[in-house]
């Protein structure tokens, strides 16, 4: 039964012409990817002591506890999962495959390999989402791969990809749900380059070489990702946001935008109506920047708020792919991944709660003042309210009730790894 505050919102929504049991309807049926790297600092399962060698990433921070194993990242997410309301979907890195111990060099893996995460995810009614990991290994230590000088590096890269795409299409057609498979690759220089076209050729080339073998998109979305800068790529990236707009935009490809891969002053949220002029699908990682592609944990913050009300505002729900992208190490990590889920997905219901058909009339009849003052009286209405009416009906802890159960698995369990 719903609380007597639920009823109190209902109607100070209904005022302003907001549905809730639409927009609650709507919040549970978007589903958010969480980042599998978030559990383990980007380190994987691929060898034991594995380095982050070769292309820019790096997780900052020492808090105990973070998974050794396949079985441990698993049981952090479960109990994750099991503290963010609705069904949502996991983002798996190549390097995160069952290899039962084995090595595997990376242009052969395959299905097998993920067998385990499938059954996983179909256990829970999760979908899957997919990355080639292009770093940490030799062959990306001088900073590139895909469009890297020597064929024979490209070559592997390339064989890298493709098996990525099989795999994503592999979990895809297993769970009944299109794996979005997304290639970022770290590649660039760190001092200016005298040569930026050549890389962004190769590049090119080996792009359409990954995305040559037709997959039937009711099963797989291929995305490309852009980025300013990065470390070790400070003053050139190969693969920047007008590089792979008009990627995605001739090749008909999803187009990922990362919150944090742009300029500190840049609107995330303002790119999304004119990427979906020209691009069949877009993918978001929600992350965080501070200063620049830092990747803390996602807030209810006003760009986060933006992006959420423009996907809403738009009608792009249906052609966007959302996804998370931050990997903490400072805190606790199952904390980090219920934290900013949980933001994200508040976002988004805010965005819901909005009278967006009121909003569009004002604004069609130059009537600027009331449509300023309505989005500023709409900050205080009762949001929490319909919020924990979410966390109710999804049978999840509210606000300030999930803390002390994943405190609780700490001490339990997390404080137990060495």
């Amino acid at each position: 039964m719903s609380t007597p505050a639920y009823a109190l919102a209902h109607e100070a929504y209904a005022a302003i012409g907001v549905d809730l049991e639409k927009a609650l309807a709507t919040l549970a049926a978007t589903p958010i990817s969480l980042h599998c790297w978030q559990g383990d600092d980007v380190g994987g399962f691929e060898r034991a002591g594995a380095t982050l060698e070769g292309g820019g990433i790096q997780a900052t921070g020492n808090y105990p506890g973070k998974a050794r194993t396949l079985a441990e990242l698993r049981q952090d997410l479960d109990t994750a999962l099991s503290l963010i309301p609705g069904k949502h979907r996991l983002n798996l890195h190549a390097i995160y495959g069952d290899f039962g111990g084995k090595k595997v060099e990376r242009n052969a893996i395959g299905p097998e390999h993920f067998r385990s995460w499938i059954d996983w995810a179909k256990q829970r009614g999760l979908g899957l989402d997919f990355n080639p990991t292009c770093f940490s290994h030799p062959l990306a230590n001088d900073g590139f791969t895909l469009s890297h000088r020597d064929a024979a590096v490209r070559q592997f890269w390339i064989e890298h990809a493709i098996a990525c795409r099989r795999i994503g299409a592999a979990m895809g057609q297993a769970l009944g749900t299109p794996t979005v498979t997304n290639v970022w690759i770290p590649d660039g220089h760190k001092d200016l380059p005298a040569d930026r076209k050549g890389p962004r050729e190769r590049l090119e080339a080996s792009l359409d070489a990954v995305f040559k073998e037709p997959i039937d998109e009711r099963i797989h979305r291929d995305a490309v990702e852009c980025k300013l800068f990065g470390i070790g790529s400070e003053s050139y990236v190969v693969g920047s946001h007008e590089f792979y707009l008009g990627y995605a935009a001739t090749r008909k490809k999803t187009l990922c935008l990362d919150m944090g891969h742009f300029h500190p002053t840049e609107s995330v949220a303002d790119k999304v109506s004119s990427v979906l002029q020209y691009v069949p699908y877009l993918l978001l990682h929600v992350s965080r920047g501070v200063r620049w592609d830092s990747d803390h944990v996602v807030l209810l913050d006003d760009p986060t708020r933006a992006l959420f009300e423009e996907l809403v505002r738009g009608g792009f729900l249906p052609r966007t792919a959302i996804g998370l992208d931050y990997f903490d190490a400072s805190i606790n990590r199952v904390a980090a991944w219920v934290l900013g889920t949980r933001n994200a997905l508040k976002c988004l219901l805010l965005a819901l709660l909005e009278p967006s058909a009121r909003l569009r009339e004002l604004e069609a009849a130059g009537d600027h003042t009331g449509r300023l003052v309505l989005l500023e009286e709409l900050k205080t209405l009762p949001f929490a309210a319909v919020w924990a009416e979410h966390c109710r009906r999804q049978n999840v802890p509210g606000d300030r009730a999930w803390l002390p159960t994943v405190q609780k698995y700490e001490r339990e369990h997390l404080a137990q790894r060495k």
